[in-house]
């Protein structure tokens, strides 16, 4: 062969060799489209994108914000040089002609179909905590899942920053693909869990027991204890020996406390707990310290209506009633005392079933030898007169109903009244002498008419005086 031809024969073979080597490259690859998951291999990791070679004519780019779920990720804590690593075709060519990829929509394809069976088999779902936000907390559990404060303990939590990095498990409790929307529950995993204990606890508890716990919440009529899997309330009235205006003034919130149990109803899962149980009871003394007729200097505490309630020390009160205050009528506590002050009283009673100390000003201060003073009590004069008004009022009460026939009406008192009197004509006309009523009747012609007229004055003389007789009777 000459050279020529020889040369001839290389330009040929260089021609076909190029030609030849694109069909041959176009024949080994696979054709993607938008949305569909490839496997590949990262070839390189940039501080804003990763290259991932998946056997393409040209490598595919990772952006950074398609790397993860986790905002502002660097790239180099989530994928190192030759991992393998699935991603999703985003686009086939951008305006440059790359393959733009995402591995965080192939994750979230994987691990919505994950979590949805999850979610239909009612099971729990674990992730770390990633993102604080307003209202919860973000959990990467292959999507990002919201977890509301409300659902992260068993009571609302107001500081959350101590959840984050943690691992939470929670339950899916509602999904909405259209939103990309996933809420999750921790505090259901918390109540079934806690349900658990319950019944173990509410098994094994038995009246009369010390158990250690922590008070978790105040109330007004009383205060829960935590213990450690279930809540135990005690009563305001369990509390201390002592009156108690709010539990706050006894215990905190967060206090370890020992308390005995009092009852235990299995049916309604509720215990009743009693704190002041576990401390010596200040009444077991009370004879010892305050026996009776033993006088002591206490403080006024409360006043009310019937007395006023006197602190004797030791957290222990008495009453002493308002005939005891003092010597004399007491129309009202104010009028000796006031709260706060210090008064002598004596002990006059001590029924300790029923937790009560009867106390007396009055006698404390005959044996000390000094007088009370009542604050505006009236002199003997004044109570005298307020006596006779008194007697006055009430025989002005008692007077007959003849005394509002002045008024028009005529009681049967009245009429009772004028029984007694003597009989009148239906006139109220006299009674005469046989001489008059035979004047009368047959009278002279000549004196008739005189006569007549003296005779009517007469009768209406004495119908005068017997009228003036009726009203003083009645009066």
């Amino acid at each position: 062969m000459t050279e020529q031809e020889n040369s001839d024969t290389i330009i040929e073979q260089r021609v076909y060799s190029d030609e030849e080597m694109q069909a041959l490259i176009d024949g080994t690859m696979t054709e993607f489209d938008d949305g569909d998951l490839v496997m590949g291999t990262i070839v390189r990791v940039e501080r804003d994108e990763v290259l991932l070679d998946i056997g393409y004519k040209s490598e595919g780019v990772i952006p950074v914000r398609e790397l993860s779920i986790r905002k502002d990720a660097d790239p180099s804590d989530i994928v190192s040089l030759g991992d393998e690593v699935e991603a999703l075709v985003l686009q086939k060519e951008d305006k440059d002609g790359r393959l733009i990829l995402s591995k965080k929509r192939a994750e979230y394809e994987r691990a919505w179909n994950r979590v949805e069976g999850k979610f239909t088999g009612k099971e729990n779902v674990e992730g770390e905590v990633i993102e604080i936000v307003k209202g919860g907390l973000i959990i990467d559990i292959g999507l990002r899942g919201f977890l509301p404060a409300s659902l992260v303990d068993l009571r609302r939590v107001k500081d959350l920053s101590h959840f984050l990095g943690q691992s939470l498990e929670a339950r899916v409790i509602e999904m909405d693909r259209n939103r990309n929307n996933v809420v999750l529950s921790r505090r259901l995993v918390l109540e079934e869990g806690r349900k658990h204990e319950r019944a173990e606890i509410l098994g094994k508890l038995q009246k009369g027991m010390i158990l250690p716990g922590n008070i978790s919440s105040i109330v007004d009529f009383g205060a829960f204890v935590d213990l450690g899997g279930i809540d135990g309330l005690v009563h305001i009235s369990e509390l201390s020996w002592s009156h108690v205006n709010h539990p706050s003034e006894v215990v905190r919130v967060g206090d370890p406390v020992n308390v005995q149990v009092l009852e235990v109803d299995l049916g309604r899962e509720r215990i009743s707990l009693g704190l002041k149980q576990t401390t010596e009871d200040p009444w077991k003394q009370l004879a010892k310290s305050f026996p009776i007729e033993s006088i002591i200097e206490g403080r006024i505490t409360k006043l009310v209506p019937f007395g006023a309630f006197v602190e004797l020390g030791n957290g222990i009160e008495g009453l002493v009633h308002i005939s005891e205050m003092a010597k004399g009528h007491v129309e009202t506590p104010e009028q000796v005392t006031t709260v706060g002050s210090q008064v002598h009283v004596k002990v006059m009673d001590i029924d300790e079933e029923r937790r009560r100390i009867s106390l007396s000003m009055r006698a404390a201060a005959e044996t000390l030898g000094f007088e009370i003073e009542i604050i505006g009590r009236k002199d003997a004069a004044e109570e005298a007169e307020d006596g006779v008004a008194a007697e006055d009022a009430a025989t002005e009460d008692d007077v007959p109903a003849a005394e509002d026939a002045a008024e028009g009406d005529v009681p049967a008192a009245e009429d009772a009244a004028l029984e007694d009197e003597p009989e009148l004509a239906p006139e109220a006309e006299p009674e005469l002498a046989p001489e008059a009523e035979a004047e009368l009747a047959e009278p002279e012609p000549e004196a008739e008419e005189a006569e007549v007229v003296e005779a009517e004055a007469e009768a209406e003389a004495v119908e005068e005086e017997a009228v003036s007789e009726e009203s003083a009777e009645a009066e």
